[in-house]
């Protein structure tokens, strides 16, 4: 972890301002679900596993686990481990009449004030005294989301002033450390080497 920052937003803005924010990041729910479906029950306490993912979730695994990318071939590596998503994001969906919270989009961790998406390739996530996780890439939206909420999918689907589609659904990881990973608990960032690659969906 060669560079360490710590990211905090206020409310209404978009989490994580710069790496002068004084405060570190949080989490702000846990979820886990070992059968295949697109929402997961929050609960009290997540065990990150190295190499593996979230302890007792359905994405838990070395290679892919994601039911269409095992049709292709599943012997890719799991990318996916664990997937988070800003709470903030579920701040601006409710605003805009959606009914969305912790675990209800699929993400194992729900964080606050760390902008998730500015991050870059290899980023490490410390989530809490122990577990460690590293940046791998975007969620991708699918119609999936759609089926839990009508116009959910474009609503996590946004064009930059260039054209670039920004997906917002989440990011996704890999664990590096184990550890526990519970509600309150700290999240400090610690950004790879430069030059920094941005998130592409994985």
């Amino acid at each position: 972890m060669t560079e360490v920052l710590s990211h905090s937003a206020n409310a209404g803005e978009r989490p994580g301002n710069g790496p002068d924010s004084a405060c570190p990041g949080s989490v702000a729910a846990v979820a886990a679900h070992a059968p295949h479906a697109f929402s997961k029950p929050v609960c009290d306490m997540i065990e990150l596993v190295a190499g593996m993912g979230v302890q007792g979730d359905a994405h838990f695994g070395a290679t892919v686990r994601h039911r269409s990318r095992v049709a292709a071939d599943p012997t890719q590596p799991n990318l996916r481990q664990v997937h988070l998503i800003a709470g903030e994001l579920h701040d601006a969906l409710v605003a805009k009449g959606f009914k969305v919270g912790p675990g209800a989009m699929g993400e194992n961790v729900t964080t606050r004030g760390v902008d998730l998406l500015a991050l870059p390739v290899g980023t490490l996530l410390r989530l809490g005294e122990d577990a460690v996780v590293a940046l791998t890439g975007l969620r991708n939206p699918c119609k999936q989301l759609d089926d839990y909420q009508a116009g959910l999918m474009r609503a996590v689907l946004e064009r930059a002033p260039d054209g670039t589609l920004l997906r917002k659904a989440g990011v996704m990881a890999v664990v590096v450390a184990p550890g526990a990973v519970r509600p309150g608990d700290e999240i400090r960032v610690a950004l790879p080497p430069a030059p920094h690659q941005a998130l592409e969906r994985v």
